[in-house]
């Protein structure tokens, strides 16, 4: 046997031992990573499909999204005129309706229940709860008022509520998330 057949040897039993290990490390990590992912239960509670057909124009409607309330408003064209009154630079949170709506649909306004101030609940969006001075959402825990495109008007919220990625798979049917 001469060196060289050695060499040669040597080079493939190293070769096969590199990659018997990297077999195996592949054989480790992949279930370790695929088990990391989101279960199927988790996956069907990451969006949410509403039914808005029987929404009237003025009405409002209470969902849960990611077990949080969700409102879902179908603006009048009188609202739609008084949001788009106010001078954006006089609020709080800047934000226009339509950049609180979509292209097109601009009478659907959908945001998350929450306050911006400490998590409570607001009342709006029921039959007969307060809507505060400004039409909108009142929240009872600190008076937090809130106006028709669900943007902070008056007491300690930060922010106007948050509008969730949501897009109309109908007509008449929103899918959040």
């Amino acid at each position: 046997m001469t060196e060289a057949e050695g060499v040669r040897r040597r080079d493939f039993i190293n070769i096969a031992a590199v990659s018997a290990a990297g077999v195996a490390g592949v054989g480790i990590v992949v279930p370790l990573v695929s088990q990391m992912s989101a279960s199927a239960d988790v996956l069907a509670a990451s969006s949410t499909e509403i039914d808005i057909s029987a929404i009237k124009p003025g009405q409002a409607i209470k969902a849960e999204f990611r077990k949080q309330p969700v409102f879902v408003r179908n603006l009048t064209p009188k609202e739609i005129e008084e949001a788009n009154a106010v001078d954006v630079s006089s609020l709080r949170d800047p934000q226009t309706l339509e950049e609180r709506t979509k292209e097109g649909k601009t009478n659907w306004l959908i945001t998350m229940g929450v306050c911006t101030h400490l998590g409570c609940v607001p009342l709006g969006a029921g039959e007969g709860e307060a809507k505060g001075e400004f039409g909108g959402y009142f929240c009872p825990c600190h008076g937090s008022a809130y106006d028709t495109a669900a943007r902070i008007r008056k007491g300690p919220a930060p922010k106007n509520l948050e509008v969730p990625e949501y897009e109309f798979a109908s007509d008449t049917v929103v899918k959040i998330g």
